[in-house]
């Protein structure tokens, strides 16, 4: 059998999980475990969402592209913050058009505009934005240099870019970097660190932080929302798929307790 192109079948993975996590269901386990209700698939929280506009300096002029928005968290959030504009691109259409049904119920359908494109071919002229954001994007790309690449080349010089990533802890043995790549998102491996791949993409690093502690923190709280949920969670995704997802969401747990994955926040700027 001939495989799907990565960015084919990534995009099928993530279709299907925006339609899952814009159920009701699956929102209030949003509101409970990040405190938003997008249907999103990241894991910024609203506390970390609320810092984003200080550390890029997002104003009422700002043009912000963001990279994976998915159903709109957090740019539409951030567009309803700062009065910016934001260009939410992704690659599932039916995950855009949630997002600018979204941005319409919030009457920010002037604010926002939708492109299906992939963060790794963006379809924009050099030097198009002053402002970029991406959130857990990254580590689910093949490809992570070409997006970064890719983001340098549409920014501005002095331009910033905030991302959120998950990825291998530095250092571990062959065994517990499988165990990592099992438990965390698709393509969370990566051959060299971020901070390299920023500084081989004409970024320079300004901020890096660690969230590994909310991270761990927001994912426990799933964990226990989804089995104290457990009918209407079975509803969404069925009894099989739904016992899949307890597991994966446990082995997730247990890396990062074991310190086998990192979640962390890195703001650059265009050199």
């Amino acid at each position: 059998m001939t495989s799907l192109p990565a960015a084919v079948s990534c995009c099928g993975y993530f279709e299907k999980q925006h339609e899952q996590y814009t159920h009701p269901a699956m929102q209030a386990l949003e509101r409970r475990v990040l405190g938003c209700d997008f249907g999103g698939t990241s894991w910024t929280t609203r506390a970390q969402a609320d810092q984003i506009p200080g550390l890029l300096g997002l104003n009422a002029d700002s043009q912000l592209l963001e990279i994976g928005a998915g159903t709109g968290w957090p740019g539409i959030y951030l567009a309803r913050l700062t009065g910016c504009n934001v260009t939410l691109l992704d690659l599932p259409a039916s995950s855009l058009k949630y997002a600018l049904r979204r941005a319409r119920d919030e009457k920010l359908e002037g604010a926002c505009r939708a492109v299906a494109a992939s963060g790794a071919a963006l379809p924009f002229k050099n030097a198009s934005f002053g402002v970029i954001s991406h959130s857990d994007v990254l580590c689910c790309l093949p490809d992570k240099l070409a997006m970064l690449k890719e983001c340098r080349r549409v920014a501005r010089r002095g331009a910033r870019m905030l991302f959120y990533v998950i990825a291998p802890a530095p250092g571990l043995s062959a065994t517990d970097l499988d165990e990592a790549c099992d438990a965390g998102p698709p393509f969370v491996g990566v051959a060299v660190d971020y901070t390299r791949m920023l500084a081989a993409s004409a970024w320079r690093l300004v901020k890096n932080t660690g969230l590994t502690a909310a991270y761990l923190d927001a994912l426990r709280s799933l964990l226990e929302a989804m089995q104290t949920n457990s009918g209407s969670l079975v509803e969404v995704f069925g009894h099989e798929e739904y016992q899949a997802q307890l597991q994966h969401r446990a082995r997730q747990v247990s890396a990062l307790e074991r310190g086998l994955l990192v979640r962390e926040l890195y703001l650059a700027e265009a050199a």
